[in-house]
């Protein structure tokens, strides 16, 4: 049995370069009437979105949890956690993949020193569900304790 599901809808109208899509149905609703463009997801937002943009929130939300779910288990929670996600749309073999998703990850964590962090955050790293979708991309976590 699953923990979730959640959907979203996309409907494409035009061509790819001048096309729109609109997203509705989504589970939460707060993605209806959105839309997505081609220029958006290659050259300026323009107010509209991506998927790379989309899959950054989503790997970006997915490590936060996943770190704090850690930093809970070590008895060591965070004050703060901030999870900035940077999806890369790159041409490999002449078709547009994307290719990594590098995390800038900076917590304030009382009580736990540098290696004690490094620990947790390869235990979260392990853990992000959306980290084990983008497994065949290149992920890189930059990760850090801050002082308060």
């Amino acid at each position: 049995m699953s923990i979730a599901v959640r959907s979203t809808k996309t409907t494409w109208e035009g061509p790819l370069a001048s096309g729109t899509g609109t997203f509705s149905d989504s589970s939460s609703g707060v993605l209806d009437s959105q839309t997505v463009t081609w220029a958006a997801r290659t050259e300026a937002p323009g107010g509209k979105t991506s998927p790379e943009e989309l899959a950054a929130a989503a790997h970006s939300s997915c490590y936060s949890m996943a770190l704090s779910l850690t930093l809970g288990e070590n008895k060591t929670p965070a004050d703060r956690v901030s999870v900035e996600a940077a999806v890369t749309l790159d041409e490999v073999d002449g078709v547009p993949t994307v290719t990594t998703s590098a995390l800038t990850v900076r917590a304030v964590v009382p009580g736990l020193d540098e290696a004690g962090f490094a620990k947790v955050v390869e235990d979260a790293s392990a853990l992000c569900p959306i980290s084990r979708l983008f497994a065949g991309a290149t992920i890189t976590v930059d990760a850090a304790l801050e002082t308060t």
